[in-house]
């Protein structure tokens, strides 16, 4: 594990579930990325600006606003583009896949996620936004 490459590395993890944001955020500060956690994608929205993360992690089912919305305004972005999105999700379905796809997300993790998936999405999109 190559967690040298990693510091630094700003991550946004959405997620409505404490529980997933906390173990992700535990991962990630392990592996020396620079975490920031939103409960929706309303949330993430006014803190995508601010901090600018190099990878977004974001949960499909939300309240408010769903992970396949909140990837679309990201995307829609011209100055977020090319941050990567990777969508997270308990369904494994070739339809939320697809789906995720036609929002822009660049890679789908099925929940729950290991701390070795999750670092390995980390590795291979961090270079892409950074």
């Amino acid at each position: 594990m190559d967690n040298e490459k990693l510091k630094g590395v700003k991550v946004m993890v959405i997620d409505d579930s404490n529980t997933i944001r906390r173990s992700a955020e535990i991962f990630l500060n392990q592996a020396g990325c620079e975490v920031i956690l939103a409960q929706d994608g309303f949330d993430a929205l006014s803190k995508i600006t601010v901090h600018e993360p190099h990878v977004v992690f974001v949960d499909i089912m939300m309240p408010r606003l769903d992970g396949y919305q909140t990837c679309s305004l990201i995307k829609r972005n011209a100055k977020y583009r090319t941050t990567p999105v990777i969508m997270l999700s308990s369904k494994d379905g070739l339809f939320d896949r697809a789906r995720g796809r036609m929002v822009g997300s660049d890679e789908y993790l099925t929940k729950p996620f290991t701390k070795d998936t999750l670092l390995t999405a980390v590795r291979e999109h961090a270079c892409v936004g950074a």
